[in-house]
């Protein structure tokens, strides 16, 4: 597997892969079970985020993308939708080791997504390191939010991967608890 940034060639395949994982797309049944992610990412805007660097994608040899992780800088979104502008909005509230969020250099991680033949071959987990590596230099941590439905992201993100819950905010009568790693150093693989 090839973890890399996106490129302009990959948007047919990633706008395919999240089309297929948005939240609306799926049966209650498979959001309980595999998880959704949210937003609206068409390829205009995953061309967009892929020539300013914000994509990193798990790339197979033989089927190509699988997976997608969206890493960018909360000044990169010109209108954030409602439960990344209510994040904006909680900062000082949510609290990571001991201090507000506010207090930090953070980076938005997610949405993450893997193609459902990909599951379970250690592609989240891929891309959740290169994240926090690509982070390291450019801000303290990764920080995620998560619908309190979504079961699956938690099981993945905080009880896999260790990420630390900040704390909990509503937007749009939904509620969220939002999550963060420290930005890591690029070390041996």
């Amino acid at each position: 597997m090839q973890y890399r940034y996106a490129n302009e060639a990959d948007v047919p395949a990633m706008a395919a892969l999240f089309a297929a994982n948005r939240r609306d797309a799926l049966t209650e049944q498979q959001r309980s079970e595999q998880g959704f992610v949210q937003g609206n990412f068409d390829a205009a805007a995953l061309r967009a985020m892929a020539r300013g660097g914000r994509l990193l994608v798990a790339a197979d040899d033989d089927t190509g993308v699988v997976g997608l992780l969206s890493l960018s800088s909360p000044d990169d979104l010109s209108s954030p939708p409602p439960p990344v502008r209510a994040l904006l909005e909680a900062q000082d509230s949510l609290r990571w080791e001991g201090r507000p969020l506010s207090a930090w250099r953070w980076l938005m991680y997610g949405p993450v997504v893997v193609d459902a033949a990909a599951r379970g071959r250690g592609v989240a987990r891929g891309l959740f390191r290169m994240a926090v590596e690509a982070a390291w230099g450019r801000a303290d941590a990764v920080v995620a939010f998560i619908e309190a439905e979504n079961r699956a992201s938690w099981r993945v993100h905080v009880d896999g991967f260790g990420m630390c819950p900040l704390g909990e905010y509503v937007a749009a009568g939904r509620t969220y608890s939002a999550v963060a790693a420290p930005a890591r150093e690029p070390g041996p693989r």
